[in-house]
Formats: structure tokens, sequence, C-alpha cells
């Protein structure tokens, strides 16, 4: 009797502890952060922040640039291939061999780059009998019209066929003018600022258009950067700036009021 009474309570014993033990040793680990790939060009990468990650390149990425606000924020796991002076071509030969199937999100901001708007801003900071600032902008408005749409769509195809199930946001380009020019060396007239505008607006619309073909998202920044372009109080988006690499670039408000919020709510 005695032996069976011991036997019994042992059963109850093991009954009681054994699970605890199984749900000890079997605890599920903490899931992995969802992978992030941050594509794209200055705008991305975080020119105009002053402060870049000293990584071996020439990208000047910046720990103040969106794609680390955002990948902080919601707990991503950043790879951050983001680079100055990129264009589609560069993001095709440099950047996209950061995709794969386990991809959650991407974001990528090009194209103002290919349709050399850079070169239009220098063009247009001149003084009228210097340049040619119309002849600047509609070059920039042809290849955004003609060429530009082909070339994102190839593109976003190839970010499709690495990254087949991520969600993919498409980020654009705000309005970098106010209406006046309150930088010392630069002379940008209203008209030909509005032009200025006109042609980044033109540039999201297409961005926009070929995002829509392939299924991605669009981050329209326009209406979050009204108020805060070169000249506004507070500015978002650096004038004429030293070194003239940090010129009309978004500054670090810009990235973390203007951008992350925006790009943020999308990349869910």
């Amino acid at each position: 009797m005695l032996v069976r009474r011991l036997a019994l309570t042992l059963s109850a014993l093991v009954a009681t502890v054994a699970p605890a033990l199984v749900a000890v040793g079997t605890a599920p680990a903490q899931a992995a952060a969802p992978p992030y790939v941050a594509l794209g060009d200055s705008y991305s990468s975080g020119v105009g922040t002053r402060s870049y990650i000293d990584d071996g390149t020439s990208c000047q990425r910046s720990n103040y640039a969106y794609p680390k606000l955002v990948a902080a924020q919601l707990g991503y796991a950043l790879t951050f291939k983001a680079c100055s002076g990129a264009t589609i071509q560069t993001v095709t030969d440099t950047q996209l061999s950061a995709l794969t199937s386990a991809t959650r999100y991407v974001t990528i901001s090009v194209g103002g780059n290919d349709a050399g708007f850079a070169d239009v801003l220098t063009e247009c900071a001149t003084p009228w009998w210097a340049g040619d600032c119309n002849g600047a902008v509609d070059g920039a408005q042809a290849y955004i019209n003609n060429t530009l749409p082909g070339r994102l769509a190839t593109l976003y195809s190839s970010i499709r066929a690495r990254a087949s199930t991520a969600k993919v946001v498409v980020v654009g380009y705000p309005r970098v003018f106010n209406g006046e020019d309150c930088n010392a060396g630069t002379f940008f007239s209203p008209a030909e600022e509005t032009r200025l505008n006109q042609t980044a607006d033109l540039l999201n619309s297409k961005l926009s258009a070929a995002a829509a073909a392939r299924g991605f998202t669009f981050a329209n920044p326009t209406s979050r950067f009204v108020g805060h372009a070169v000249c506004d109080d507070p500015e978002w988006l650096n004038g004429l700036s030293s070194p003239i690499s940090e010129s009309y670039h978004p500054n670090r408000t810009g990235h973390a009021s203007g951008y992350t919020p925006l790009v943020g709510g999308l990349l869910r």
C-alpha cells in the first residue's frame, strides 16, 4: 500500500511539473525583425543632414535619413543601399542585389538624377542673362515625359522579381521653392521657381503612375513640405549651402518631420 501511495504521489508531481518544464524548454524565440531594404538616391541616403556614416563609400548615408528613422520606429532590420548620385542604372547595377525573396519591405527614390535635376537647378540659379533656365527645364520635362516611364517600368519589374512578396513604397520629391529667393548667390525668379516646382510635380506623377502599374504604393511628400520649402520658416529643405552638395535636399527636420511620418505610415 505504501509503495502504491508513493507511486501515485510521484505521478501527480510529474503531471504538475512536466508541462512547465516543456513550456520553458520550448519557449518560442523572439521573432526576427522584418527585413527592410532602402534603395535610391541622395533623397533617401540623407544628403542634406550634414552627418554621414563612415561606411567606406561616398554614398553619404546618414543616421538622420528617413530609412534609418523608419526602421528604428517600426523595428525593421534595415539594409541601407541608397546612395548619393544614384540613377536608375546605378540602382540596378549596385543596389538591387540586396533584395531577396525574404525581403519584407522596400523603399525606392530615384528619377531626379536621371532627369538631370541638379544640372537644371544649377542653370536656373544663374542670372537670366547668363543661363537658359527655360531650356534646361524643357529638356528635363521632355525626358520625364518620354524616357523615364519606360525605365521606371523596367526597374520596378526587377524589384518585384527579386522581392516577390515585399511591400514596396516608391518615394517622391517635394517642391523645393516657395516663390522667393532669399539666398545670396542664386538668382531664381518667381517664374523659374514655379516651373521647377511644376517639374517636381511632373516627376511625381510619372513615379506614381509607374508605381501603380506595378502594384506598388506611392509616397507623395508634396503636401507635407508645403510651408517648409527653401526660404520658408522653418525650412525643411536646404537652400544654397556649403558644401554645395548639401543644397536643395531635405535637412534633418525634413527627414524626421517630412518623410518619416509619410513613409512610416505606408511601410506596414
